[in-house]
């Protein structure tokens, strides 16, 4: 299989822990030269760069707000100042407050709007320039099977996943005259660290835990290095046929 991503550059938001260090390693072990973005955490994020450095790869740490478009059009600057261009932008990057539809705070609700939904937007019209100069321009956004199901354990969080199935079909339509595809990697449940900013418990992980992944009919969970699998073939060239889809990565667990 022809993958030709070395000395290609890529940004991944949220990419210094859980899913985003899965497909920062992946990528950095094709060859990709990868700058991971984080907010919170900057000292997990370095200790995973340079874990990646370690192996051979090429990967540095920009601390930025994605809620923030000052703040995402500096990361893209030096992604191209720093690599030389850009080819890759993979949308990670979530907050996941876990709270019921009652809970929520009207500032809850506007930062998961802005972070979740606003900030895959965001980083990737910031990074349509750079990607149109690039003779293989890949926009990956990680979304879930809970944009297409509810989950009983976040309604926010819901809908900005829906969101992003429509932003994914609406922006391959847009981006496909430039060569650039865009395209959804939805897992199911992860076996990650928790994220920051946990207000409860993960109510539905905890379920599946508790059952031993019979959830799923592959009876196993999702790990990081899955996903990034799954982004090194959509950033490929043997991906670049694929634009506008929303791929699930859930073992069969929609199957049933």
């Amino acid at each position: 299989m022809e993958l030709d991503l070395k000395n290609r550059t890529a940004v991944v938001t949220g990419g210094g822990k859980g899913v985003g260090a899965g497909i920062s390693r992946k990528l950095a072990a094709e060859g990709v030269k990868v700058l991971i973005i984080c907010n919170s955490n900057q000292e997990l994020a370095e200790k995973h760069a340079q874990s990646l450095r370690d192996l051979g790869g090429t990967a540095e740490v920009y601390q930025a707000d994605v809620g923030d478009r000052v703040q995402v059009d500096a990361m893209m600057r030096h992604a191209v100042e720093r690599f030389g261009g850009l080819d890759i932008i993979v949308n990670n990057a979530a907050w996941q407050p876990n709270l019921d539809i009652d809970e929520y705070t009207e500032e809850q609700y506007d930062d998961i709007m802005r972070i979740n939904l606003g900030g895959y937007f965001r980083c990737m019209q910031a990074a349509i320039p750079y990607l149109k100069k690039s003779d293989a321009g890949r926009v990956i956004m990680i979304s879930s099977v809970h944009g297409k199901r509810p989950g009983d354990f976040d309604v926010c969080y819901s809908m900005t996943k829906g969101g992003i199935k429509m932003l994914v079909r609406e922006a391959a339509l847009e981006l496909a005259e430039y060569g650039i595809t865009v395209n959804a990697i939805l897992p199911g449940g992860v076996k990650i660290e928790f994220k920051s900013g946990f207000s409860a418990p993960f109510k539905t992980m905890r379920r599946m835990r508790d059952r031993k992944y019979t959830w799923a009919p592959l009876r196993r969970m999702c790990v990081p290095d899955d996903v990034g699998n799954l982004v090194v073939f959509l950033a490929s060239k043997a991906g670049d046929y694929l634009t506008g889809t929303s791929i699930r990565m859930d073992g069969g667990s929609m199957l049933l």
